[in-house]
């Protein structure tokens, strides 16, 4: 069974990565409408839903025999720009080359709405009889913010998506930690709060430099306090259990981390880390507009992330923080504001996940994390406040360190083993919590 379920993910992620679905235009409708047909010649009932004609979401359902809860399976099909120049296999290929799956949308997200697709076809087809129903709601637009996709589907059709639990991307490749392996389930994303710092001064001729005052020098403490920033700690949830199951006192999260960082730098600095603070990442300037003019006005624009729950203030007092005296004189204006989410980490959901991956891999851990990015999870759980949304797409074969780094880069790639293992977890899942 487990082989017949990988070797038909591999085919159809394979037609899936072969619609250049790359976003913006997008262009979503021949994928989407391949995966309704295959859907529908299962046994389930599928129906298409679009803001724009040329871009439909498609919401698929598998009824049980009797009342009972809806879990979702949910997946974008867009996918980032990919240049052929910089691939050593054509990109939209999908070729299997010594084991491994190439192409754009192999891991984000083409993998996952494969394997979601082909477990949920095999239910249908092994004529499942739960209880409840199960979802697939594969969608447009994620990488553009989701305004034709999950978000215009949660905020538009709120009856034709609504569930009790969901899985979506977002974790779930293995990491090691003192020769332990773990598997990370997503269960909250970061808000997002953008801002710009602006700094003002007198305009004058740049071959007199002390006839102006230079906005832009003003400007050089503050990028060098942000370099310099120590930690600083904002848990909610999720990372206060994500410590604790990594062995590490919640209370006292200095320490937890420090210890963290003695065993893998490299996992406590660029992945564990950011889940329990608000970062703060400058990523453009703007000073005068010629060469020769003293600028009056420089500005640099920071992305903030912030954990689920905290906004604007927590933003800002994280900001006063670090720039200190830094800060006099400047104006801050917050461009962006999403205030992130996170569902509950002791679950029926997660047990099942838990259950999962000890049949699998016994001895192996599972941690729940926080995504400092975005997924379209966060429009199902603004709209359905009691819905469990997690990110878990298993991959035992691959670690961490070596997929995420292919993710919007070239040479994009999965382990079929793991496109199988991937779509038995989604078929276990559903057989577990709708039974």
């Amino acid at each position: 069974m487990a082989g017949d379920l990988q070797g038909e993910a591999v085919e159809v992620l394979q037609r899936l990565i072969r619609f250049n679905t790359v976003n913006p235009p997008g262009d979503e409708r021949p994928a989407i409408e391949y995966l309704a047909d295959y859907l529908q010649k299962a046994g389930l009932a599928v129906e298409l839903l679009a803001a724009d004609e040329g871009r439909p979401n498609l919401v698929a359902d598998l009824a049980g025999r009797d009342e009972g809860p809806t879990l979702c399976y949910l997946g974008h099909v867009d996918t980032v720009l990919a240049d052929p120049e910089d691939w050593e296999h054509d990109p939209w290929s999908g070729d299997v080359i010594d084991g491994f799956l190439w192409g754009r949308g192999a891991l984000d997200m083409k993998s996952q709405v494969a394997a979601e697709a082909v477990a949920a076809a095999q239910l249908a087809r092994d004529g499942w009889a739960g209880r409840g129903h199960l979802k697939l709601v594969f969608v447009a637009d994620e990488e553009a913010g989701g305004d034709l996709g999950a978000h215009w589907l949660t905020s538009t059709h709120p009856e034709k998506v609504r569930c009790d639990m969901l899985l979506n991307e977002g974790a779930g490749q293995v990491f090691t930690l003192d020769g332990r392996r773990a598997y990370g389930v997503c269960c909250g994303e970061k808000g997002v709060f953008r801002f710009t710092l602006t700094a003002h001064g007198v305009a004058g001729h740049a071959s007199l430099p002390r006839m102006g005052d230079n906005a832009l020098l003003k400007l050089g403490p503050v990028l060098s306090r942000l370099a310099g920033r120590g930690h600083s700690f904002a848990l909610t949830e999720t990372s206060r259990e994500m410590l604790r199951r990594l062995g590490e006192d919640p209370d006292n999260p200095a320490q937890a981390l420090a210890h963290l960082e003695a065993s893998d730098p490299v996992l406590a600095s660029l992945v564990l880390e950011p889940m329990l603070s608000v970062t703060l990442s400058p990523t453009m300037a703007q000073a005068s507009l010629k060469v020769n003019v003293i600028p009056s006005r420089a500005q640099i624009k920071i992305d903030c992330r912030v954990p689920p729950g905290l906004g604007e203030e927590a933003a800002r007092q994280q900001v006063e923080e670090v720039l200190q005296d830094a800060f006099e004189g400047l104006t801050l204006e917050f461009t962006e504001k999403v205030v992130g989410n996170e569902s509950p980490v002791d679950t029926p959901l997660m047990r099942s996940i838990s259950r999962w991956v000890e049949r699998t891999e016994p001895g192996a851990d599972v941690v729940p994390v926080l995504l400092p990015g975005f997924s379209d999870s966060r429009w199902f759980r603004d709209t359905f406040p009691d819905c469990v949304a997690y990110g878990f797409f298993p991959m035992s074969h691959t670690h961490l360190f070596e997929s995420a780094p292919l993710i919007h880069s070239a040479n994009e790639r999965i382990d079929v083993r793991d496109l199988g293992l991937a779509t038995e977890f989604y078929a276990h899942v559903a057989r577990d919590l709708l039974s």
